[in-house]
C-alpha cells in the first residue's frame, strides 16, 4: 500500500495497529482493547482527512498509482464478456485508448477509454494514457459501429491530456479531437461518460461529449493540469496548489457549475482501498444512467444533448 504524504497520519496508526496485533499474536498479553482504540482513532483521523480534503489532494487521489484504470473497470463490469476491438483502419492501432463490446447484465454497450500503464514498460506501452490521432479515429470507428448497431456507448476517462508530440500534429490531432466532439454531439444512441482519473484538456473531451456525464469522487475534469497552469501563470510549478483550487477541477465544483450530471461516490480513502465497492458504484451509475437515456428517440437523444452543452456557461 502507498501513501500520499497527507496520509502519512493513517499510514502511522495502520503501524501501530499491526504491531498491536502482531503482539496479541505472539504474547499472552490480551490487546484486544488497545486495538479498538487504535480501530477508532484510525477511522476518525481517515473521517477527519478525507471529508477536508484540497482540490490539490483531490488531484493526487486521482494519480494514485493503486487506483484503477479503464481495463480493471471494464473487467469488473463485463467479466470475460468483453471484446476488444483494434485499429483505426487508418495508420495503426493506439494503445493508449481501448475500445471493444461487452455487457453488463444483459444490456451489451460499447466501452471506449484512455489505459494508463502500472510500471515503466507498461506505461510507455500505453504511452502514460495520452492518445494520438489514430487513438481518436479509432473510438470515433466504434461509437459508429455502435450507432449502427444501437448500442449504447460508455466512455472511460483516464488521461493527463491528448499527446502533445510533433508526429501527433502533424497526423492531425487537434482535427481529429475537433471532429469527436462533433460526431459525438449528434450520435444517435446513449452515450455515458464517466471520469475515472484525471480529465485533462482535449484529451479528456475527445471521448467526453455525452448524455450523461459522471465524475468519481476523487478526480479532476479541467482545461488544464494544475501544474502546467501554475508554470504558465507564475513560471513555476511551485504554485500547483494555488492553481487547483483556482481551478475549479474537482467533482463538486463541477457539478455546482452544471458541467457535469453527477458524482459517483467512493469508498472511503479512494477508488484504490475497496475496489470492489467503487466498481459496483460506477456499474449502478452506468445502469441508473442508462435506464433513464433507453426510452428516448434518436432524435429526442441529439436534441437534450445539444441543448445540454449549449447551455452551458449561459448565466441569466
Amino acid at each position: 500500500m502507498e501513501y500520499l504524504e497527507f496520509e502519512l497520519p493513517i499510514k502511522e496508526l495502520e503501524d501501530q495497529l499491526s504491531k498491536c496485533r502482531v503482539i496479541g499474536e505472539e504474547s499472552d498479553v490480551d490487546v484486544t482493547q488497545t486495538c479498538e482504540q487504535i480501530e477508532k482513532k484510525l477511522l476518525a483521523t481517515k473521517k477527519d482527512i478525507y471529508k477536508n480534503l484540497t482540490a490539490w489532494q483531490r488531484v493526487q487521489l486521482s494519480r494514485h498509482p493503486n487506483r484503477p484504470y479503464t481495463l480493471d473497470h471494464i473487467r469488473a463490469l463485463c467479466g470475460d464478456s468483453f471484446l476488444e476491438l483494434h485499429g483505426d483502419r487508418n495508420v495503426k492501432d493506439d494503445k493508449a485508448m481501448i475500445g471493444g463490446l461487452g455487457k453488463i447484465g444483459d444490456q451489451s454497450y460499447m466501452f471506449i477509454g484512455q489505459q494508463k500503464g502500472y510500471n515503466t514498460k507498461t506505461r510507455q506501452y500505453r504511452n502514460f494514457g495520452m492518445s494520438n490521432p489514430e487513438g481518436y479515429r479509432k473510438a470515433l470507428r466504434l461509437m459508429k459501429s455502435a450507432e449502427k448497431f444501437k448500442l449504447p456507448v460508455v466512455t472511460l476517462i483516464d488521461t493527463p491530456g491528448a499527446y502533445p508530440g510533433l508526429e501527433a500534429e502533424e497526423r492531425g490531432q487537434g482535427e481529429a479531437i475537433a471532429r469527436n466532439i462533433l460526431e459525438m454531439t449528434r450520435l444517435k444512441v446513449p452515450i455515458i461518460c464517466v471520469i475515472i482519473g484525471e480529465g485533462a484538456s482535449g484529451g479528456a473531451l475527445g471521448i467526453g461529449v455525452g448524455d450523461r456525464v459522471l465524475m468519481m469522487e476523487n478526480t479532476w475534469y479541467s482545461v488544464i493540469s494544475p501544474e502546467s497552469c501554475s508554470s504558465i501563470l507564475w513560471r513555476s510549478w511551485e504554485y500547483k496548489e494555488q492553481a487547483a483550487e483556482a481551478l475549479k477541477l474537482t467533482a463538486p465544483d463541477m457539478k455546482k457549475m452544471k458541467l457535469v450530471d453527477g458524482i459517483i461516490k467512493e469508498p472511503l480513502g479512494g477508488a484504490h482501498t475497496n475496489r470492489e465497492e467503487a466498481f459496483l458504484a460506477v456499474r449502478k451509475a452506468i445502469e441508473k444512467s442508462y435506464d433513464e437515456l433507453k426510452n428516448l428517440s434518436p432524435k429526442e437523444l441529439v436534441e437534450k444533448r445539444m441543448d445540454k452543452y449549449a447551455d452551458m456557461g449561459v448565466y441569466k
